[in-house]
């Protein structure tokens, strides 16, 4: 699993939290975000802007992880520091992927420069060095929420999830 993780860049502000998100979004950086949205949600951080300008592609393990992460914050007020989730500069094959999956009404789209409150800072991030479980482990999951999201998604993924529970059995039975 050497496919390089995209660069995960964190703006904070007192309930708002952007993410820049550069590179390829995929299996590896999909622990890294997820723990990130974690720890921020933790901090109390509830408005989410992902700014996508940057990023070329997502994986479906990163949309399944994005799906989740949709689900539980569906798009609030969509005004600044409320609750939500918006998606920055989403270029058309993001969109796109998101639409066929049946998950792009969870968003917010907006398009143009970021449009940060007063107080905001750049915070330190840190990237994880996830084990080959975490990272199958990462992948189920996700693919789980995509087919939960919509029921449409169980074709394209069952096969996928079969795999990566039996092989998630074996990475466990080895340690």
């Amino acid at each position: 699993m050497n496919t390089p993780s995209a660069k995960l860049l964190v703006l904070v502000g007192e309930k708002f939290s952007c993410i820049k998100i550069i590179g390829r979004a995929n299996f590896n950086s999909s622990v890294d975000f997820k723990t990130l949205v974690s720890e921020l949600r933790q901090k109390g951080y509830s408005y989410f802007v992902l700014d996508l300008s940057e990023c070329l592609l997502m994986d479906s393990t990163f949309l399944g992880v994005l799906t989740g992460f949709g689900l539980k914050f569906g798009q609030g007020k969509n005004d600044c520091c409320d609750s939500g989730v918006e998606l920055l500069n989403a270029n058309a094959r993001i969109a796109d992927l998101l639409e066929n999956l049946g998950v792009l009404h969870l968003f917010k789209l907006s398009s143009g420069p970021l449009k940060a409150p007063e107080g905001t800072e750049t915070r330190t991030h840190t990237p994880l060095n996830p084990s080959k479980e975490e990272v199958t482990r990462a992948c189920l999951e996700a693919h789980r929420t995509l087919m939960e999201a919509n029921s449409e998604n169980v074709g394209r993924f069952k096969e996928v999830t079969q795999f990566l529970a039996e092989d998630l059995k074996h990475l466990k039975a080895k340690a």
